[in-house]
Order: structure tokens, then C-alpha cells, then sequence
């Protein structure tokens, strides 16, 4: 352990991958994955500080409205660990339902402002 703050980011939208040096700069040791299965699998030998995620609405899903109920299930459980989504504006209602069953302690629209993600981290 070195001590810094571990964020898990979940990079299903490769844009959101230029996110790394924002946490790297206010001093987070980053895990990044590219599916949510394998973040689950390291969140079960893992408790970073912060998990950072995509989310999208999948219409065509018959049992979940969204990419991250699997990962966000997971995280339940670890009430320490926040949680901050990145979302398309036009999914605001699919976030809101998914956020009635699941904490998110955090979402931000799409395209991710570096300022309002450095004030959200710093005060995390």
C-alpha cells in the first residue's frame, strides 16, 4: 500500500481514458479496466477510495436499465467507497431510476469538465 488514495476507473468510453491524469494529479494511484466483469473481479480482492464509471442506457436489456447495476451491486456493500458516474445528459431519467435502487454519490454529464471533476474530487 502506498498510502494514496486508490480510484478504480472504468473506462467503457475510451474518451473518458484522458481522465487518468486528472486523478493522477491530485495524487490517486489509478486502476483502470475496460469492462465492468473485470472490475467486479478486482473490486472482490480490492476497496479503492473511489470508483469512477461510464453509464449508459441499454434499452435492449430485459432485467437492468444500464451497463453498471452489476458494479454498482458490488459496491453497495462498501459503504466507503464512493461512487461517480459519467452520463449522457439525454439518459438523465435511466440514471434516475437506477440511482433509487443503487448509491451513486456522484454523477457528472458528459463531456467531463476537468474543473468540476477536480472541485468533486477534492472534496470527496
Amino acid at each position: 500500500m502506498t498510502g494514496q488514495p486508490q480510484l478504480l476507473a472504468v473506462v467503457e468510453f475510451l474518451a473518458h481514458n484522458r481522465l487518468r491524469a486528472v486523478y493522477e494529479a491530485l495524487g490517486y494511484q489509478v486502476h483502470s479496466e475496460f469492462t465492468v466483469r473485470k472490475a467486479i473481479a478486482w473490486l472482490r480482492k480490492n476497496r479503492p477510495d473511489m470508483v469512477v464509471a461510464d453509464f449508459y442506457f441499454q434499452p435492449d436489456f430485459r432485467d437492468r436499465l444500464s451497463n453498471l447495476e452489476s458494479l454498482l451491486a458490488a459496491v453497495q456493500s462498501m459503504p466507503e467507497v464512493k461512487v461517480l458516474v459519467y452520463y449522457d445528459p439525454a439518459h438523465q431519467a435511466a440514471l434516475d431510476k437506477v440511482r433509487q435502487r443503487f448509491r451513486i454519490d456522484a454523477a457528472l454529464p458528459v463531456p467531463v469538465q476537468d474543473n468540476v471533476l477536480k472541485a468533486l474530487l477534492v472534496n470527496a
